[in-house]
């Protein structure tokens, strides 16, 4: 090490302490074997989800740094416009279902999946942080939302945390959840029977036992509550902890753990001041800041817990722990890559506005920002995490695997060119009685229909592609008239099928298509491309 750069930590509160200790836990949640085990079931299970399509593990992949690894989302931030420079990248949730079951339209995202309005945080490192969510509105003490009696008086942040987005309409649910349909939805599911290469130690924790039976394992008895829930998920978080870096090497005093561009990048990270955030040992910490991404009144940040003008446009600050891993950056998903941040501090950010005297131009010259780019990559990167080695293995999610439902063919336009849109992404569980659909993209007030067959077809009807078999299976089911979406004329259904819950159906293909009495379709017609989809049991 050179005698520059071991004078520089000498006088760094980076390196106050080298060692990262293992996470605080609160003492009226110990860890346990069996909890942790629950938690990283029902942390990977997308049945807890109304759509069966996202779990905690959708947004919060290990090697995605903790964050979100599908391609952001839009959502359109503050001006509620598309394409403007507020738009945020967020992650996918759900479509918006109404509090009766069936999906509904909603004014900006229509029947696709919704946005979050923030990019999410990662769930690595989460364990330290005395505040979490971006705006800190999960503090450390915990109450039962049944009796409202306090639970846990300190260090309860990751419990908070897990309770909020099962009661998201944007996340995970639909409008007007409570907690006692999340609890029937935990209690009434087969452990993460849409899951696939459950690894073995979690597999074998499961077996055949039902969700009670594994609270009876990790609580004493079979009642599933919101709190035991919440502990259960904390508890799995609390050992997602990237601490096997080369970077806790070289600050335990190994010879060699950091080449001569990543020890020099150090040297930057604290000749620039980026420790008086980014702290040793977490590299991060439960402090706000605006540090200038965009104007405050796009969003108030912690300022909307707190009611403080000085919090207004704050935000946490996450931990640098593999965070080369977590692009695109910051709340708002606005920087894609981490040049891109290193350039943004080094101008002192964008937006002056209640902006943190703590940022600052930094006037860094290219070989500066090379090695600080080098520091922020390998050296503060756990590669157990990017590989999905314990404590980060974890099962695969269905949402994005074969058994979701495949569109194929083309559709036929109708009114104004448009091409009707079937709407078909839920796991087809058997025995699942709420399997969402919904056609959009027709011409509203139009009659429409819902073709339903055993066999796939490519036919011609009257200048209509027709893409199911029109085999003696065939049903045909009316949707009424289209609603009024947008303004521009979308009309749409939305509709429940009930799957059946027998064995011997499992296997049993179904193929459906859109059908819409459209003036301006060919003879008054027109259609959706068509979906596929293969009944299947838990696995």
């Amino acid at each position: 090490m050179r005698l520059a750069t071991l004078a520089l930590a000498a006088a760094s509160p980076l390196l106050g302490q080298a060692r990262l200790d293992p996470p605080p836990v609160p003492v009226e949640n110990p860890m346990t074997p069996a909890k942790v085990a629950l938690g990283k079931a029902l942390f990977w299970d997308e049945q807890i989800s109304s759509s069966k399509t996202v779990a905690c593990a959708t947004c919060h992949v290990p090697e995605a740094g903790g964050s979100d690894p599908r391609p952001a989302a839009l959502h359109p931030g503050f001006d509620g416009l598309a394409a403007t420079d507020d738009d945020v990248h967020g992650s996918f949730g759900v479509v918006f279902t109404s509090s009766e079951g069936p999906y509904a339209w909603e004014p900006f995202f229509g029947l696709q999946r919704q946005a979050t309005h923030r990019k999410a945080p990662s769930i690595l490192m989460a364990a330290y942080d005395s505040d979490l969510f971006w705006d800190g509105r999960a503090p450390q003490q915990l109450y039962d939302p049944a009796t409202r009696q306090l639970v846990i008086s300190q260090g309860g942040a990751l419990e908070r945390q897990a309770m909020e987005p099962f009661l998201n309409e944007v996340e995970m649910t639909q409008t007007g959840t409570e907690w006692p349909t999340v609890v029937d939805r935990v209690r009434g599911s087969r452990p993460l029977a849409l899951a696939a290469r459950v690894p073995a130690a979690l597999a074998g924790f499961i077996g055949r036992r039902s969700y009670p039976e594994l609270f009876t394992d990790a609580f004493g008895t079979t009642d599933v509550t919101p709190v035991r829930i919440a502990m259960a998920i904390a508890s799995y978080e609390r050992t997602l902890v990237p601490s096997e870096t080369p970077m806790d090497r070289y600050l335990a005093g190994e010879q060699g753990a950091l080449t001569p561009l990543e020890e020099e990048g150090f040297a930057v990270f604290q000749r620039s001041r980026c420790t008086l955030c980014h702290e040793s040992p977490t590299f991060g910490g439960s402090r706000f800041f605006n540090i200038g991404v965009r104007p405050p009144s796009e969003d108030p940040g912690r300022a909307s817990i707190t009611r403080q003008a000085r919090d207004v446009g704050a935000f946490k600050t996450p931990s640098l722990r593999n965070v080369a891993q977590r692009a695109p950056y910051f709340h708002n998903g606005g920087m894609a890559t981490l040049a891109d941040v290193v350039d943004f501090y080094d101008r002192g950010g964008d937006f002056a506005e209640n902006r943190s005297h703590l940022v600052q131009p930094l006037g860094l010259n290219a070989n500066e920002k090379a090695a600080l780019l080098a520091f922020l990559d390998r050296p503060l990167t756990d590669a157990r995490a990017v590989t999905g080695a314990p404590p980060f293995d974890h099962p695969a999610l269905s949402a994005s695997g074969p058994r979701s439902p495949r569109h194929y063919g083309r559709g036929t336009a109708g009114t104004g060119g448009r091409v009707p849109r079937l709407v078909a992404i839920e796991p087809p569980l058997l025995g699942n009685g709420e399997f969402h659909m919904a056609l959009t993209d027709g011409a509203a007030t139009a009659p429409a229909s819902l073709l339903l067959d055993l066999a796939p077809g490519r036919s011609s009807l009257f200048g209509v592609q027709v893409l199911v078999g029109l085999t003696p299976a065939l049903q045909v089911l009316p949707l009424g008239q289209l609603l009024h979406g947008s303004g521009g004329g979308d009309g749409w259904a939305a509709w429940n099928l009930a799957l059946p819950d027998d064995p011997a159906f499992a296997g049993l293909e179904f193929f459906a298509q859109g059908l819409v009495l459209d003036a301006g379709g060919p003879q008054g017609l027109s259609a959706s491309a068509a979906v596929r989809w293969r009944l299947f049991g838990p696995r």
